[in-house]
């Protein structure tokens, strides 16, 4: 498994980006059709797409509006990074995974976020 990582920068907020990526109502605005996340460590997620995939996580890490880690049950891992600079929110997206589809969506999608 190798690691893959994906920078995008926000014109936006941290407070507004970490909002984006953590309450699910946001979630399914840009990036599954239902989304269930509950925000601290061993907490469970759950990611439902309108093509019937459906994909599982426990979340190992938060550091509200800084860290967000957490492992499929499926295999590999995902760690959302955000750091503040001076034209808004970089998010950084590293992803250990035998398969990098995920990888690329998430920075594919998170160009939605701060729209």
């Amino acid at each position: 498994m190798a690691d893959v990582t994906r920078e995008t920068l926000f014109e936006t907020s941290t407070e507004e980006l970490w909002a984006a990526l953590t309450d699910p109502e946001r979630l399914e605005e840009w990036f599954a059709t239902e989304a269930e996340l509950e925000l601290v460590e061993g907490g469970r997620a759950a990611f439902r797409w309108g093509n019937g995939e459906e994909r599982g996580a426990v979340v190992e890490e938060v550091e509200e509006e800084r860290r967000l880690g957490f492992t499929w049950d499926d295999g590999g891992a995902v760690l959302l990074e955000l750091e503040p600079v001076e034209e808004g929110t970089l998010l950084r997206v590293t992803e250990s995974s035998p398969e990098f589809a995920t990888a690329i969506a998430w920075s594919a999608q998170a160009l939605c976020l701060a729209a």
